[in-house]
């Protein structure tokens, strides 16, 4: 199957591989006129449900950042894949994938690299393109950040995101501003993300630039939850870890609103925003028999989830991977605020002012300069922050008689609780300073139009024929009416070309074809998924031998081949109901 999708889309202007004048780069594709038009119409579509409808802000961030965001984030140090090289051609593989190609282990992934390869070992695996044995090759960690220089030369070392995410959070206290601070608040982005995968392969499914559609929303951990009535009664397959670890484990359909009573889904956030994108796979084209939230095993989850769950699909016999829906806490928001110095917090207001003991700390510098010279001064620091995060351990220290211990870059320095001002004092507060915690859904968006794609790809036969067609939903086809001319004569060139003109200016999706046979016209479209087809004739023009049927054209419906008689003058009214579900072809 994905060898004729590929074919079709290469073909039909979907997408192919980039720079094949030149033999190609893997990893690397450009969308043609049909698959650009498709790319924009799923984004334009997530925009709505997750941006527009949830009240979610939307920012543009750059590809490109310096080197700090990254160590911040941790992606310097744990973005990484297993890498193994064949010892007699030099190819580069993932070594989860080779295990996961040839066994029936469905999450190498998650396995420690050590035992990566002792199953390598023990299945006697071969490399892909040569055959020669992997066992005994070392697997190491391979960073897929794609490194460049911001500016001349190398002072200033930057990296293409990985990732959108980061991009918002860097920006985390202006967009609370924007917010007015008020929690919970989300933020979206659709963009380019680069990875530099060790083996791009089956087309855009597993590529090295791609276009993500991400949210980020940011809640009071202490209070907010979602409203789960929206979505409480959608129904989706779900495989939970426990049951992917069961030998007799089993996917099984449940609502939204089961899975968060049972605890299937600990966070109602993520629960939320599974139903919400159950909604919306099932609207671009993904078949839901074919589709399932897969729970991640322990070895799987990312440095920064707490939880995280995957929408999969099944393509080419084949799970793959089209969203992450990641509870990532305050783990973002507190690495960039220790990093750059900044806060990333939002000022939470009291109904009425409280008055409460707080432990404070006004170190004696006096005593602090000369005992510890130049560090004093980050030492004071260090005290302050301590007080704020553990204000017991001056209790104990107060108690004890012990000095209070504390850390400055590496070096432990002991002071006296009499040196630091320790003292508990009744304060009156208006207000506390929260860490938001971060719930992200995350989607692939070129893995989207493939899935679609594959899943919305049919062959039948009309009129004794063999047809391949694409069955899209209207609401994100490429096109949504082809206008065709019966012949181009006698004036029905001129009046289809008016129809276009008028279909056009009512914001419709329009292309117009006068070459050849009507039959073929109507395969060409059927091919590239145009849900509509209109048939300008002699009747249109009043010169058919019913009366009745003039200035009215056929309008053709793609799956079912049905056609209607139309009036002109209503046609752009019609089309647009059928394209956004307000009217069904049987309703005409």
């Amino acid at each position: 199957m994905i060898e004729d999708v590929v074919e079709l889309a290469k073909r039909r202007g979907f997408f192919v591989q980039s720079a094949g004048v030149y033999g190609g780069v893997s990893g690397f594709y450009t969308f043609g006129p049909q698959g650009a038009a498709l790319k924009q119409n799923v984004e334009d579509t997530w925009r709505d449900r997750f941006a527009i409808q949830e009240g979610n802000m939307e920012v543009d961030a750059p590809t490109v950042m310096p080197e700090a965001v990254f160590e911040a984030s941790g992606h310097l140090d744990t973005f990484d894949d297993m890498h193994v090289e064949c010892p007699e051609c030099g190819s580069n593989h993932r070594a989860d994938h080779i295990v996961e190609d040839n066994t029936d282990i469905e999450e190498a992934e998650s396995l420690p690299a050590a035992e990566v390869e002792e199953l390598i070992a023990e299945y006697e695996l071969v490399c892909p393109d040569c055959g020669t044995g992997l066992a005994g090759q070392v697997i190491d960690d391979f960073n897929l950040m794609f490194e460049t220089n911001i500016g001349p030369g190398s002072a200033s070392p930057g990296y293409l995101r990985p990732e959108t995410a980061q991009g918002i959070f860097v920006e985390f206290p202006q967009l609370a501003e924007y917010a007015r601070n008020q929690l919970p608040f989300g933020v979206t982005q659709i963009g380019r993300a680069y990875r530099n995968e060790i083996s791009p392969r089956k087309s855009l499914l597993r590529v090295r630039e791609f276009t993500q559609a991400e949210l980020e929303l940011f809640v009071d951990p202490e209070e907010d939850e979602p409203t789960l009535d929206r979505v409480r009664d959608v129904t989706a397959p779900f495989y939970p870890a426990d049951e992917q670890e069961a030998a007799d484990g089993e996917i099984r359909e449940a609502t939204i609103g089961e899975v968060v009573d049972d605890g299937t889904v600990a966070d109602p956030w993520i629960a939320y925003y599974l139903g919400a994108a159950a909604q919306w796979y099932e609207s671009i084209g993904v078949d839901m028999d074919r589709f399932r939230f897969r729970q991640h095993l322990a070895g799987e989850l990312a440095h920064y989830a707490a939880d995280c769950w995957d929408a999969e699909a099944e393509v080419d016999g084949d799970w793959i991977e089209l969203a992450g829906f990641a509870y990532r806490g305050d783990y973002d928001l507190s690495k960039h605020a220790d990093h750059s110095g900044e806060e990333f917090t939002v000022f939470k207001q009291y109904d009425d002012p409280v008055t409460v003991e707080r432990a404070t700390v006004d170190p004696d510098m006096s005593a602090l300069g000369p005992e510890f010279g130049g560090a004093a001064a980050d030492v004071a620091a260090a005290l302050e922050s301590l007080v704020e995060r553990d204000p017991d351990a001056f209790e104990a220290a107060s108690e004890s008689g012990d000095p209070v211990t504390v850390e400055v870059d590496g070096e432990t320095y002991e002071v006296p609780i009499e040196q630091t001002g320790y003292a508990v004092e009744e304060v009156t507060e208006s207000g506390e300073h929260v860490s938001p915690h971060v719930v992200e859904p995350s989607f692939g968006v070129d893995r989207a139009l493939y899935t679609a794609l594959d899943h919305c790809y049919r062959e039948d036969e009309v009129d004794g024929e063999s047809r391949t067609y694409l069955a899209l939903p209207a609401g994100v086809a490429p096109t949504t009416v082809g206008v065709f001319p019966l012949m181009d004569r006698d004036g029905m060139g001129d009046r289809a070309h008016e129809v276009v003109d008028d279909l056009r200016d009512a914001g419709l999706a329009v292309t117009y074809d006068d070459s050849g046979a009507i039959g073929r016209r109507y395969r060409r479209q059927d091919e590239v998924g145009t849900p509509f087809c209109v048939t300008v004739d002699y009747d249109t023009l009043g010169e058919g031998d019913d009366p009745e049927l003039e200035g009215t054209v056929t309008v053709r419906e793609r799956d079912s081949t049905d056609q209607r008689r139309v009036p002109v003058e209503s046609l752009a009214e019609t089309l647009r109901n059928l394209r956004d579900g307000a009217l069904t072809f049987d309703d005409i």
